[in-house]
């Protein structure tokens, strides 16, 4: 059990950012997270991922784990921009920002 003994931070890069909850699905098309509608709402998926990146660093986190798919949070997979629901291999804009700050995240999946 990984939080077994360990303190937990719980962080949401969405809220973050702004966005409300519950929240209209948002997938990476064309390398910009947007509704299904075309809204763009990646200035608050990226706003919220260096927020929370801030809060990771300050508060020395050894690991991440992280929602499966998520436009945020992906770490292996992401969905593919149609809204059809197919996957392909990728990461979400926070899982990226954690891996090119050397800090460690997996997927919730792989628990």
């Amino acid at each position: 059990d990984y939080i077994k003994g360990n303190d937990v931070l719980s962080v949401c890069p969405e809220v973050m950012g702004g966005l409300p909850v519950p929240r209209e699905s948002a997938e990476i098309v064309n390398g910009i997270v947007s509704h299904k509608d075309g809204t763009s709402v990646d200035k608050e998926f990226r706003k919220g991922a260096k927020k929370a990146l801030e809060t990771v660093k300050e508060q020395k986190v050894d690991l991440v784990i992280l929602q499966s798919r998520s436009p945020s949070c992906g770490v292996n997979s992401i969905y593919d921009g149609s809204f059809s629901g197919r996957i392909i291999p990728g990461q979400g804009i926070f899982a990226d920002l954690l891996r090119r700050n050397g800090i460690k995240a997996i997927d919730v999946e792989n628990l």
